[in-house]
């Protein structure tokens, strides 16, 4: 008897010293690494910026405390970076999207062949905002409300990049959700672009972030100037910084709009609760999934972390990965019937 119970006392040994090697390996596999952060937009950019936030703040927080360096890989609004991490980076953990623009699932559900990948396979690491949208106005127009544009003679110009961007999708949704009318103007280079235009008087409107339109010029100066007015936004309740500007889904109230519409809106406004998401290469190892979204959480919290965003006069209103990986395989579950409404709002 006494054999039997010394063989299990170093069997038990046996068993906690591989664990342990285990977790020692795993806590070492980023010591002395370099972990390479994908930055889809030119330098400059705000996914530019929460990318180098990220990389400067997070390593610390991660087990063998790794270099990041960020590299801007621009082109195609993400598509080349996303394309590029799915398909050429190794699953190891060391290659990461910083933060990319969340509507690339459009074009896989709508199939459109430069997806090269599939949104729900991404491994989510988390967002550091959620990015809910608003469309503003010049207030020397007759467009005051969206009931005013529902009832245009003429409707307002809106500026945009191309169907991908939320600047033409949005007034194409507000079309089909609410009956309000947009003349979308397309083929500017970038947002600055279009708010160019909008100064020049060549056009009245653009759609985007209410994130970005809170953070930086010319929008402070426009709001101090009262040169623009908000006149709707894409959350499920009014973002505290807009209280006087009425959701789409408070709209879609006042209008009646039919339940096939609202599904609609449920599969594109989701882009916005995935905020501006940092994402890795399918089949990154679950442990290095668990540092990684650990760190992020922890970076959230991160004093140094807190006093850059208050720098910036960036907002903060992170999602976990575990979230985001949620909603991800919910929006990309999608009705036959859903799809080609989506095909045919975004002109394919």
């Amino acid at each position: 008897m006494k054999r039997f119970y010394q063989k299990i006392a170093l069997l038990m040994a046996l068993v906690i010293l591989a664990w342990s090697s285990e977790v020692s390996a795993q806590a070492d596999f980023y010591k002395g690494k370099t972990i390479t952060v994908i930055a889809g937009t030119t330098a400059g950019a705000l996914y530019d910026q929460w990318s180098r936030l990220l990389a400067q703040h997070m390593g610390k927080h991660i087990p063998g405390k790794p270099d990041m360096i960020v590299q801007n890989m621009p082109g195609a609004g993400h598509m080349i970076a996303a394309n590029y991490v799915y398909n050429k980076s190794k699953p190891d953990g060391l290659t990461l999207i910083g933060s990319i623009v969340p509507t690339l699932y459009f074009d896989q559900l709508v199939g459109r062949k430069e997806a090269q990948f599939d949104w729900a396979k991404f491994v989510w690491i988390g967002s550091p905002v959620q990015g809910e949208s608003q469309m503003y106005m010049r207030a020397d127009t007759p467009y005051k409300t969206i009931e005013d544009v529902r009832n245009a003679k003429e409707p307002p110009r809106c500026g945009a990049q191309g169907t991908s961007d939320s600047a033409y999708y949005l007034p194409k949704l507000f079309e089909e959700l609410l009956g309000a009318k947009f003349n979308l103007v397309q083929g500017y280079p970038g947002g600055p672009e279009i708010d160019l235009a909008v100064e020049r008087g060549e056009i009245h409107c653009r759609a985007f972030t209410i994130e970005a339109f809170l953070s930086r010029e010319p929008y402070h100066t426009w709001r101090k100037k009262g040169f623009v007015r908000n006149i709707i936004q894409t959350g499920k309740k009014r973002d505290r910084k807009m209280p006087d500007t009425p959701t789409v889904w408070e709209l879609m109230d006042k209008y009646k709009t039919p339940e096939a519409s609202r599904r609609l809106a449920n599969v594109m406004l989701a882009s916005g609760a995935l905020g501006r998401p940092m994402l890795g290469s399918p089949g990154i190892p679950p442990d290095r999934v668990k540092m990684l979204r650990d760190a992020f959480n922890k970076t959230m919290e991160d004093k140094e972390f807190l006093a850059d965003i208050d720098k910036r006069n960036f907002d903060l209103d992170p999602v976990t990965g575990e979230e985001l990986e949620k909603i991800v395989k919910d929006v990309m579950n999608q009705p036959p019937d859903v799809i080609v409404r989506m095909k045919k709002l975004l002109g394919e």
